[in-house]
């Protein structure tokens, strides 16, 4: 195990993330938050969960601790309760799966919100397809209760309103986002 893999295992251990998501799946997001991150914290989103369970979280890497576990809502061409397709193509209304790194705060149709650069092949459009992270109405739990299932975005990761700010603020200009299945 290099350097890199043995903090990432301490990180992991040290968190108790085993019962989050695997070893492997923590190791690969570490590793792309060691080349492009700049923030102390590693998001992470698993689209093979479904969207009635909390499946974004964030992870403080100096504390080594989980800080954040919550709601996220996928694309409405991606499915209905399961996110099922993916594409980095504009107009698509699907989510994008990879590595995306924070970048700049602005106000918009859905308040503050977080723009996204794609950092992989399967998002590189992220930034022309407008793809941020926001909060909406649609992805706070109680709408599981009417729907069975958050409601969807045009393809953004968008969190309840009650912790989106909490979001922003720690990952705003330069921190990851790893998405995966």
């Amino acid at each position: 195990m290099n350097k890199l893999e043995q903090d990432a295992w301490d990180i992991y251990v040290q968190a108790k993330l085993r019962s989050e998501f695997t070893y492997t799946t923590f190791a690969k997001a570490f590793l792309k938050h060691n080349s492009y991150g700049n923030k102390p914290y590693i998001a992470m989103i698993d689209y093979g969960l479904p969207s009635n369970t909390p499946r974004f979280w964030i992870v403080d890497l100096l504390k080594k601790k989980l800080v954040l576990k919550t709601f996220v809502s996928h694309g409405i061409h991606s499915g209905n309760l399961y996110a099922k397709n993916f594409s980095n193509d504009i107009n698509s209304k699907q989510t994008s799966l990879g590595t995306f790194r924070a970048a700049e705060v602005y106000r918009g149709r859905f308040g503050r919100s977080l723009r996204l650069d794609g950092l992989d092949p399967e998002n590189s459009n992220a930034r022309r397809r407008a793809i941020v992270i926001h909060g909406a109405s649609y992805s706070n739990p109680n709408v599981i209760k009417e729907l069975g299932m958050l409601g969807q975005s045009w393809g953004c990761p968008s969190l309840p309103l009650n912790t989106v700010n909490a979001v922003i603020q720690k990952l705003q200009n330069g921190g990851i986002i790893y998405a995966y299945r």
